[in-house]
């Protein structure tokens, strides 16, 4: 199935030649079961230059979303990585509702994933390059799991508006309430139904991207496909009822950025996530926070931002030459596109 997917994607145009499409088996601690986990790899073009590379995408996202980055940081000296979170993109998506509400889905799930696939597959610490929610699981691993975290970068990462502690106390019941109905009842599945179309999906991302010229088909499939298989909407109707673990204000104090540097990126049209909350919450936790002119929501996967100029960084940082890439050089792999 996963080589008959990846022929496809290459006959598409989706995948670069240099990525390889792979299968890892994955026990998970909550269900107890080996589940299949979705990744790709891109070898490093020439001697590894720096800690290997593992992107991690965000809710309802999934590798593909890397798939313009992954080949720029191989060329550069990096291996690279980028994996499905269980319960998206083509990984297995066991059922939600055999487990506690919350149970199955959730950051300490997902980092116990990440430590695992460093473990196994990648084999030595990573930096981890994580996009809204997923910077959520880079935060927990980094904060579970220091030692296999060398650095983070995160693009846009989630404030979690929709966690309890977020929201005026009085919304608290309302919110709950509606979760309860779209998980529970079939107003959800019609839902879902409703927002998994090409049309639905594209205005979504257009706004999401700050710019509906961003927006193309490609970028509609990679989203589209495998949120259409099997076991998707339950597992999306599970997150969205997600309003407790921890927030990034949680897990940033956790982290000691001497040994696990953290770099901030944001696009300044995000409508989800405010750049302006974004820098006054988190920017002190980070080595440098760094404005994106011109992107929304998903910096890395944006049509237009070929033509992004680049905010010319100092190269002097000692840390980050050896722990990360160098702060240029990583900011132009993440917004060139081939």
């Amino acid at each position: 199935m996963l080589l008959c997917l990846f022929l496809l994607y290459i006959c598409c145009g989706i995948l670069d030649a240099s990525t390889v499409q792979k299968a890892w088996a994955h026990k998970c601690q909550i269900t107890n079961q080996m589940h299949d986990i979705r990744f790709t790899e891109t070898p490093a073009g020439s001697d590894s230059a720096g800690a290997p590379v593992l992107c991690i995408h965000g809710f309802g996202g999934n590798a593909d979303q890397y798939r313009k980055n992954v080949p720029r940081f191989a060329e550069s000296g990096y291996n690279s990585f980028a994996f499905d979170l269980l319960g998206y993109g083509f990984s297995d998506k066991p059922d939600p509702k055999l487990f506690p509400l919350n149970a199955l889905y959730n950051f300490d799930v997902w980092a116990e994933q990440t430590k695992d696939f460093v473990d196994e597959v990648i084999k030595e610490p990573a930096v981890l390059v994580c996009n809204s929610v997923g910077g959520l699981v880079g935060l927990q691993t980094a904060a579970k799991y220091p030692d296999r975290v060398k650095g983070l970068v995160l693009i846009n990462i989630s404030l979690r508006m929709l966690h309890h502690r977020k929201q005026p106390a009085l919304q608290v019941p309302f919110t709950t309430a509606l979760q309860t109905v779209l998980r529970e009842t079939g107003i959800g599945k019609a839902f879902f139904k409703q927002v998994a179309t090409p049309q639905t999906l594209k205005n979504i991302l257009s706004q999401a991207y700050g710019n509906k010229e961003d927006v193309n088909d490609e970028i509609v499939d990679v989203i589209l496909k495998p949120g259409l298989t099997p076991g998707a909407a339950d597992v999306f109707l599970d997150f969205i009822s997600y309003s407790s673990g921890p927030l990034p204000e949680d897990l940033f104090p956790q982290i000691d950025s001497t040994l696990c540097p953290i770099r901030l990126l944001w696009g300044e049209e995000d409508p989800w996530e405010p750049i302006a909350m974004g820098k006054k919450l988190y920017a002190p936790f980070a080595d440098e926070f760094v404005p994106l002119k011109g992107a929304g929501h998903c910096p890395m996967d944006q049509v237009s931002y070929i033509s992004y100029s680049c905010r010319i960084l100092s190269d002097s940082l000692t840390l980050h030459l050896h722990l990360l890439p160098t702060p240029t050089r990583l900011q132009k792999m993440l917004i060139e596109r081939s």
